[in-house]
């Protein structure tokens, strides 16, 4: 992007977004943020910033499902980052009628919106989750989709409605899929946040399956990522896988956690956290070579170097999550 040109990020009240919001105004962008209404005036993790940053940002509450709202914050738009999402897997099989109509629908209006506006890249939002579970490592973008929870299943359906305009209309449309990002400001409805905040103050850290790895990208790279495909030459079309290649298992990030904080605890099993046998994903682990020649994209953030940083940011922010539990935004 230029310096002094527009971008919306949709979800920018997000974990992802609100980084990438950051990363864009410090860029010299021009940054919209659009953020789901509520009548609390919450702007997610956006409150978070300096007064200063916060204002140099625009701020739009609306709906993704609402096509005239999303139309009208695309208007003036020369990149739009799509992240707006539900994107709670847990809240995906209590709710999956909302979790479509905002992640399918949503997308949908979108994709409209960036084509009457004429934008000139549209950088959509994937995740590792619509792989399913690997069924060869490391997973390049040519892997087979498997809906394996209606949070997956609605994000392959909105991936391939990002791809079929690309197709149709020429919509200069790039999907990037994160795998795992985690980072400073995370909630915990992730596990590397959950496991760091009983870890700071339980005497026993509580957590679903142990076994399933994930290949965890830190949130500087994942966004660095993101702002690389807003600019790449000759990617319209293209689904970019943004990992590490590297997966670990949720017991042995935990256990590295509790050695970085000099805590050895024992681990509990929660049943109620654990996904349904045919749900759960047992590992994710990204071949980043097309991110690599494509996009010049190489991860710098060591998975040890990323816990170190989170988990100093979270004793800092401790009596926040405290405060909110574990509905953090």
């Amino acid at each position: 992007m230029r310096k002094g040109d527009t971008a919306l990020v949709t979800g920018a009240g997000g974990f992802i977004g609100s980084h990438l919001v950051e990363a864009l105004v410090r860029q010299g962008a021009g940054v919209r943020a659009f953020v789901r209404y509520n009548s609390r005036r919450d702007w997610g993790l956006l409150s978070q910033f300096d007064p200063a940053l916060l204002a140099q940002i625009e701020v739009i509450a609306g709906d993704l499902r609402d096509a005239a709202a999303v139309e009208q914050a695309m208007r003036g738009v020369k990149v739009a980052f799509h992240l707006g999402a539900l994107i709670a897997i847990p809240y995906s099989y209590v709710h999956p009628d909302e979790v479509v109509a905002v992640n399918v629908l949503g997308t949908l209006n979108v994709l409209n919106a960036a084509r009457r506006c004429g934008i000139e890249r549209l950088v959509h939002t994937s995740t590792s989750e619509v792989y399913g579970s690997a069924r060869y490592v490391p997973m390049d973008e040519g892997h087979p989709l498997q809906g394996q929870s209606p949070y997956s299943a609605s994000k392959i359906g909105a991936d391939k409605l990002a791809e079929s305009y690309w197709r149709s209309f020429g919509l200069p449309v790039v999907t990037v899929r994160p795998f795992n990002t985690y980072g400073p400001r995370q909630s915990t409805r992730a596990v590397i946040p959950t496991i760091i905040t009983q870890a700071l103050t339980a005497e026993r850290v509580v957590l679903g399956s142990l076994a399933p790895h994930r290949d965890f990208t830190f949130v500087s790279d994942t966004v660095a990522g993101f702002l690389k495909a807003a600019d790449a030459p000759d990617v319209g079309g293209m689904t970019i896988n943004l990992g590490t290649g590297r997966d670990v298992s949720i017991e042995e990030v935990a256990q590295m956690i509790f050695a970085l904080i000099s805590r050895p605890l024992d681990i509990s099993l929660d049943t109620k956290r654990v996904r349904p046998k045919e749900s759960e994903v047992d590992r994710l682990c990204s071949n980043p070579a097309l991110a690599a020649q494509v996009l010049g994209w190489h991860p710098q953030v060591s998975l040890e170097e990323g816990l170190t940083r989170t988990i100093a940011w979270m004793r800092e922010h401790i009596t926040d999550y405290r405060r909110i539990g574990q509905y953090t935004v």
